[in-house]
């Protein structure tokens, strides 16, 4: 064994695995990156068709912001950004208002994407603690929602995966039934229906609606959930009913935003605003653990009053609007800045997507392939007419993805989901390769 890899066994706790698959499948140490390409210390390539975690948007080691946060690192690393500010966090906000949507105006930054949701959730319960509004105590999510894996992030969300351990110490969250399109019980498809699956949402709003601060969601793609997407109707009826019941909606664009689904932000599909919008891993391109929780004017004005009422946000991190990942940012929003990389992205996506159907729909577990922007994910099953999954316990997906490292494809399946989140940069030989690759390893597999 490398002696690295010893090293690495011998200290590290490597995040959401079990370490006793390490075994036989020990750590990749990576040397190097270059593009969508990852190069371990062996000089053997991998294509991250991943993004590494959905986080690195324009490629690693992009020259542009390379050059960004180098320059960065000579003139000021970090100041405590309480009665302090600086140049960098200034300008990336002056860039970010030009692009969120509309109505969103101040911008809270904390250092992870789950930390701007427990940001915007207690912005949330102050703000109605400050208006008049104090029965206003509780949250409602979607089932399937994955929001980060701090207490209160882990608590709205609906993936036992994640949570089912922990249930003695969460929140009681108020949760609707969300959107499941490939087994929708109306026999309606995502590209006609009207969102009827939205009397789950109404039904809860009329019963809980009163006591509710908001809701937080993922808007149109359920990531964790195995790439669940759903229509824009569901947000435009969202929007709405929030609006009846006065309950915010904080929009976890933290995965898709950033041209992930094709526009900016999932939510300028159904032309909407959310109350607060919270934003992470695109943000710096994956290069720096950054994030904002994006709200109103509205809301900022509820806490806004002198010191001795109380009505401060005190809520901090020690990293807050890091000057090295405010410098990432604002390169990243320079590199996106003409539309160039997303009208590009684009139509890539239509290719994309147009060889994974043709290659995965004709394997009898494959049953479906749904996209939205360059995000493909097909989904396995027993048996196609019924839709029956196949057993967790026979861990198919993670069979799939270890052929793949072998022939140097990163996959990480979501369960029996495999998908494909590549950088916004990925080109069509890239995808013919990887689509190549996948479809072989789950041949072997499953043969057909």
């Amino acid at each position: 064994m490398n002696e690295w890899i010893e090293k690495d066994l011998k200290y590290i706790w490597h995040p959401c695995s079990q370490m006793k698959d390490y075994e036989t499948l020990a750590p990749i140490v990576i040397d190097k990156g270059e593009g969508i390409y990852l190069y371990d210390i062996n000089g053997k390539r991998y294509v991250d068709v991943i993004s590494s975690w959905w986080c690195n948007l324009l490629g690693h080691c992009n020259p542009k912001i390379n050059e960004a946060v180098k320059k960065q690192i000579d003139k000021l690393e970090h100041v405590i950004f309480a009665n302090f500010t600086h140049k960098t966090a200034i300008e990336l906000c002056e860039k970010l208002i030009k692009v969120v949507p509309e109505g969103l105006c101040k911008f809270n930054f904390s250092d992870n994407g789950s930390s701007s949701i427990e940001c915007a959730m207690k912005m949330s319960f102050q703000y109605h603690y400050q208006t008049g509004n104090p029965q206003k105590q509780r949250f409602m999510a979607l089932s399937g929602a994955y929001h980060g894996e701090t207490i209160g992030a882990l608590s709205i969300g609906g993936v036992d995966l994640y949570s089912e351990i922990y249930k003695p110490v969460l929140m009681d969250i108020f949760r609707i039934e969300g959107p499941d399109c490939y087994r929708c019980p109306y026999g309606k498809t995502r590209d006609c229906c009207n969102a009827e699956c939205f009397k789950n949402a109404e039904k809860v709003f009329k019963e809980h609606g009163n006591e509710t601060c908001a809701i937080v969601i993922e808007p149109l793609l359920q990531g964790s959930a195995g790439m669940r997407i759903y229509p824009p109707v569901y947000l435009k009826k969202l929007r709405q009913i929030c609006d009846e019941y006065n309950v915010h909606i904080i929009a976890d664009e933290i995965a898709t935003g950033y041209g992930r689904t094709g526009k900016m932000f999932a939510c300028n599909h159904a032309d909407i605003s959310p109350d607060i919008m919270c934003l992470s891993k695109g943000l710096t391109g994956g290069y720096m653990p950054m994030s904002i929780a994006v709200t109103t004017q509205k809301i900022y004005d509820a806490f806004y009053a002198d010191y001795n009422e109380g009505k401060a946000f005190m809520h901090s991190h020690t990293y807050s609007g890091n000057p090295l990942a405010c410098s990432a940012a604002i390169a990243v929003l320079d590199i996106l800045s003409n539309g160039s990389v997303l009208k590009m992205a684009n139509e890539n996506a239509i290719y994309f997507n147009n060889i994974i159907k043709e290659k995965f729909l004709r394997h009898q577990n494959v049953g479906e392939v749904r996209s939205i922007g360059l995000i493909n994910a097909i989904e396995l099953v027993k048996n196609r007419e019924t839709k029956e999954p196949f057993d967790s316990k026979l861990r198919t997906g993670y069979q799939i993805y270890k052929k793949a490292l072998e022939k140097g494809v990163i996959l990480r399946p979501l369960g029996d989901v495999i998908y494909f989140n590549p950088p916004l940069i990925i080109e069509r030989k890239d995808m013919d390769f990887v689509v190549d690759i996948a479809y072989r390893c789950l041949c072997d597999i499953l043969p057909e």
